[in-house]
């Protein structure tokens, strides 16, 4: 059960019964179960909900192997030749589960109206659902762009604030990915792209970002060791440098360090 909300969100819910650590019975199987007792084979409600014939007697025989009683049962001979049928247990918890999904219904209703415009909630879990094998994505907008002979510099503001961020990409990409000033965009680097320093003020690089902080982690690995660095308005960079550069820094959870990276070693994103 599913319902639209603004920004293109959905709120969507399952109900299942389970029972000794299992799925039981969900709308999947309720929906056979009602189909069984409105045309009375098996044969016919299978076909009806889109399974086949041996899908719908194993998910029959699994739900009355796990019930405390059948739910369903075939009846054999008669006038009409036999059939399957619902048991007077079976059509009560058909009963039961329509109760209850009636009201997972209005839970569902309710609770749209206590969410409201979901559009940054659905921006946020767009985000955060992502897959890439880059340690650092960070959300921002785009403040300026600045179109060369083949390639364009973009600005963009980080959310939640702080340093601006620079990116170099080409103008393919930036008509392929339709950036323009205000629109939302992901700037993803590589941990092995990001230099660390510790007073880097007033020295002159070449690097176009330097994002300056507080050392929030330091995780020595056999090889390399892991910096992450808040660097303000919610945002952490991670970089991965040597052993040596890290000794040689003096670098220390709690103290102060800079992130440096090319804005050419920025990759630009957006949903």
């Amino acid at each position: 059960m599913s319902r639209k909300k603004q920004g293109g969100m959905e709120l969507d819910g399952s109900l299942w019964f389970q029972k000794d650590e299992q799925k039981f019975l969900g709308g999947d199987r309720i929906a056979l179960l009602k189909s069984i007792d409105e045309v009375g084979s098996i044969t016919k409600a299978a076909k009806a909900v889109g399974i086949s014939y041996k899908n719908a007697w194993d998910l029959v025989n699994m739900i009355n192997n796990l019930a405390d009683q059948p739910l369903v049962e075939r009846v054999a001979g008669g006038k009409g030749g036999g059939g399957t049928t619902l048991t007077r247990y079976g059509k009560e918890v058909v009963r039961q589960y329509g109760v209850l999904q009636e009201e997972h219904r209005k839970f569902l209703e309710n609770l749209e109206g206590r969410l409201g415009d979901t559009a940054s909630l659905y921006r946020l879990l767009r985000r955060i659902s992502m897959k890439v094998s880059a340690r650092n994505v960070l959300a921002g907008t785009v403040t300026k762009i600045i179109k060369g002979a083949v390639n364009s510099e973009v600005a963009l503001s980080l959310t939640g604030g702080g340093t601006p961020l620079i990116a170099v990409v080409t103008n393919a990409a930036v008509e392929n990915l339709a950036l323009k000033e205000g629109a939302s965009a992901y700037a993803i680097i590589k941990a092995s792209s990001v230099m660390v320093g510790s007073d880097l003020h007033g020295a002159k690089i070449s690097a176009r970002n330097v994002m300056c902080g507080t050392v929030a982690k330091i995780i020595e690995g056999p090889v390399s060791t892991e910096v992450d660095v808040e660097v303000g308005g919610g945002n952490t960079i991670s970089a991965v440098i040597t052993h040596g550069s890290s000794d040689n820094l003096g670098l220390k959870v709690g103290g102060h360090a800079c992130t440096l990276f090319k804005a050419s070693s920025v990759i630009l994103g957006v949903s």
